[in-house]
């Protein structure tokens, strides 16, 4: 095939940006050269019949290839790997005389040197990571083939010919949806860029198609389980035309890095109509709240169909709907959250806070912030852009927090690169280490205008870094991937190394560290029940022989779990006197009416303490974010817990509130299960109990799936087996129908159409 014909412009040849994965354009099924002889009839030489392309879920070439999980019924490959596919010809093929290839196009202007266009060469042998395709069994009339991609090849939707050369020209089959094939990344090829060794951090972070995305408060860790779904009906579809709506250029679709990197982008729909709209306002009138989620699916496939932002999401669904998108691509990947993340605004790698003289905050000066726990993604892939030792796990984050090369996007950034303080390597790695490993500093603001540094914190930032586990739900402390133990030399080595690479000059914290006096600081929230009121404990100890007075400042926000702000509930100073060698406690009340009527969905209770001791000037500070413990919603399940029976599920829910609330929804998701079900109270009064009964069907296993659906009156039941590993040509799911009455006892009388065989009765 030959480019495409262009205006020239300047000596050079003007072909158009081939951005659509999903559009296509047909080459022609005769291509003679030079003169033809009258009579000529391309029936005369060798002719493709059929072409089978073994692509059942049980077949080989997905078995062999991990794809049998996918709901899709092309043929899905990884790309490096070889699989295979066999051609019908009109009559025997004779490899002395006849000569033939497959080629493979993908989008509409496809050329050679883009790799759009692929003609795989007939060889004796296939050479690891590069095309080529080899006969391994010619019967009769058909030729069987090994073929194998090459291990970097352009990942997507290719559709496939089969070209059988004459001596006036090319005879090419017609176009052929059945025959289209999905071509994706390999971690199991030691060739493709995303190769991972680990079979269990593979089956982990490729295949597994359930997860958990941890939340909360580092003192209070929660978790969710979220639905990726990488394999359900449609989503590689979805994952594909998340591409083509960023206009990524075919030929760039093969690199893992600028894949990553397009998904962060799209992902948020902050500047490009991406896949999910954020919102941290607590207003969700136009959509659905982000906690109402509980897997990706349902936006992948409605941001498919609607091609709109779906509404809303946060930093845990940005994450876990990124996470879909590049499992499905087959781009090992999984979700991290950080407890104490910061949000570095102004580039200085510190998190700089700005205090009045009389202690209080400066929100108009202070715009970094520290969220009380923040996801994001790692995708795992060779970094060849960068020197050696920064490949492997790379931190990719579609929350559309800062720009970054004129779009709202983050990573890939390495995880070595930020552990060692080498912020000078793309992509965005400084603002990562930010996040992980900068200082909260104290600075007070005078009124004449100048800075003055108070305090320093360097082990609030990066608390706690998570994973979910391998194998299990657990969790998994990797802080020590991000970052050096706290307090020690490399950890500080390390930061004065990004320093060194900062955007902007940092404030000067050298000698905050040495205090005049021996006074120390801290304070503890008690019995943070939601409705109840609650106890803030601040202590002070006197370590040294001088008597001292301090002067203290307690302020009590909302703030969203971002670190932001959206009112103060409450705010008091008092003055303490602390004797050598002393220690004093002073509890601030905190009654449930102060702080009730200023919720938000993730409401935290963020409390600022800052003390000054008058004789030294020192200033002494500390901030702390408290999650409200809740009611726990209860799950039972009624009924036999085995494939095929019905279950009921009953949720159970506590208003614990005197007040009566409203328009409470209950939302219950079962992947693999049950579809997504809700039901919503009005009124659930105040200290009662809400108890709602869920029914649904599973899946069942008969060497196979098996899913059922039942409607009311006569037996409309039916089942479909599909085997998981049957061989042979034309093989098909077989599928057995009931119709009529049902049998005694209520089980139907199954019939096999087309096939004599016997099935256990799966009952009605």
């Amino acid at each position: 095939m030959s480019e495409s014909s262009g205006t020239a412009f300047g000596g050079r040849r003007a072909i158009p940006p081939n951005t659509s994965n999903a559009a296509e354009n047909d080459p022609p099924t005769v291509e003679l050269q030079g003169l033809v002889p009258r009579g000529f009839n391309p029936q005369d030489y060798l002719n493709v019949t059929n072409v089978h392309l073994f692509k059942e879920r049980w077949d080989s070439n997905k078995v062999d290839h991990h794809t049998d999980k996918y709901s899709n019924d092309k043929l899905i490959v990884r790309r490096g790997q070889s699989f295979y596919i066999q051609i019908d010809f009109n009559r025997p093929y004779d490899p002395t005389r006849d000569l033939f290839r497959v080629e493979y196009v993908i989008g509409l202007y496809p050329q050679e040197n883009k790799g759009t266009y692929i003609p795989v060469p007939l060889v004796s042998e296939l050479q690891s990571g590069k095309w080529g395709a080899k006969v391994v069994m010619r019967e009769d009339r058909s030729v069987r083939l090994s073929v194998q991609s090459s291990a970097d090849c352009i990942v997507g939707k290719f559709r496939m010919y089969v070209a059988v050369w004459t001596p006036y020209g090319v005879i090419r089959t017609s176009r052929n949806p059945e025959t289209d094939t999905y071509i994706l990344f390999n971690p199991w090829c030691e060739e493709d860029a995303v190769y991972l060794e680990n079979e269990k951090e593979r089956e982990e972070c490729v295949l597994n198609d359930i997860g958990v995305i941890f939340y909360g408060d580092f003192n209070d860790i929660k978790s969710r389980s979220w639905s990726y779904g990488q394999f359900e009906d449609s989503i590689l579809d979805a994952c594909l035309f998340v591409m083509d709506k960023a206009n990524m250029d075919l030929s760039g679709r093969g690199n893992p890095i600028k894949v990553s990197r397009v998904g962060s982008a799209m992902i948020n729909a902050k500047d490009d109509e991406g896949v999910i709209a954020g919102s941290w306002d607590n207003v969700y009138a136009y959509g659905v709240p982000p906690s109402a989620w509980t897997g990706s699916v349902d936006i992948l496939l409605e941001y498919k169909s609607s091609q709109k932002p779906v509404r809303y999401g946060q930093c845990w669904v940005f994450a876990g709907v990124f996470n879909t998108f590049l499992r499905c691509l087959g781009i090992p990947a999984r979700v991290v959250t950080n407890y104490f993340s910061a949000h570095d605004n102004d580039a200085n790698l510190q998190l700089d806070i700005f205090l009045e003289e009389d202690g209080n905050v400066n929100s108009k000066l202070t715009k970094d912030s520290v969220w009380n726990y923040h996801c994001w993604n790692e995708a795992w892939m060779t970094r060849p852009d960068l020197p050696v030792g920064f490949g492997g796990w790379q931190v990719v984050d579609s929350t559309p927090q800062e720009n970054s090369d004129g779009m709202y996007r983050c990573g890939p950034a390495s995880v070595q690169a930020i552990k060692h303080g080498h912020v000078c390597f793309q992509f965005d790695a400084p603002f990562v280490f930010a996040e992980v490993n900068s200082d909260l500093v104290y600075v007070t603001a005078k009124k004449d205008g100048t800075h003055v540094v108070e305090a320093l914190d360097t082990t609030h930032i990066g608390k706690l870094i998570v994973t979910k586990e391998i194998g299990g739900d657990g969790m998994k402390d990797i802080t020590d991937t991000y970052k050096f133990q706290e307090g020690q030399e490399e950890e500080r080595l390390a930061l004065e190394t990004a320093m060194m690479y900062g955007a902007k000059k940092a404030l000067n914290t050298e000698g905050v560290l040495k205090s005049k006096s021996d006074v120390r600081m801290n304070f503890e929230v008690e019995n943070a029940v939601l409705g109840r009121d609650l106890k803030v404990i601040i202590t002070f100890r006197n370590n040294g022989s001088a008597r001292y007075t301090v002067t203290a400042y307690l302020s009590g926000n909302i703030s969203f779990y971002t670190g932001v702000s959206k009112a103060e509930f409450k705010n008091k100073t008092f003055e303490v006197t602390l004797e050598p060698l002393s220690f004093k406690r002073e509890e601030v009340l905190i009654g449930a009416g102060e702080y009730m009527g200023q919720l938000l969905e993730q409401a935290f209770l963020h409390f600022f303490v800052t003390a000054r001791v008058n004789e030294t000037r020192d200033v002494l500070a500390k901030q702390k974010s408290i999650a409200l413990t809740v009611p726990k919603v209860v799950i039972k399940v009624r009924g036999a817990q085995v494939v095929g029976s019905n279950m009921v599920v009953t949720v159970e829910f506590t208003n614990p509130l005197k007040e009566t609330l409203r328009n409470v929804w209950i939302r219950l998701d079962g992947p693999g299960v049950t579809k997504p079900l809700r039901k919503m109270f009005r009124q659930p009064p105040s200290r009662r109990r809400i108890s709602c009964e869920m029914a649904g069907s599973g899946k069942t296993g008969l060497g196979g799936d098996a899913v059922r659906s039942k409607t009311a009156g006569p037996c409309v039941t039916s089942w479909r087996l599909i085997p998981h590993r049957l061989t042979g040509r034309g093989t098909r799911p077989l599928t057995w129908t009931c119709r009529g009455p049902w049998g005694k006892k209520g089980m139907p009388k199954w019939k096999a159409k087309g096939v004599n065989t016997t099935v256990k009765d799966l009952g009605p």
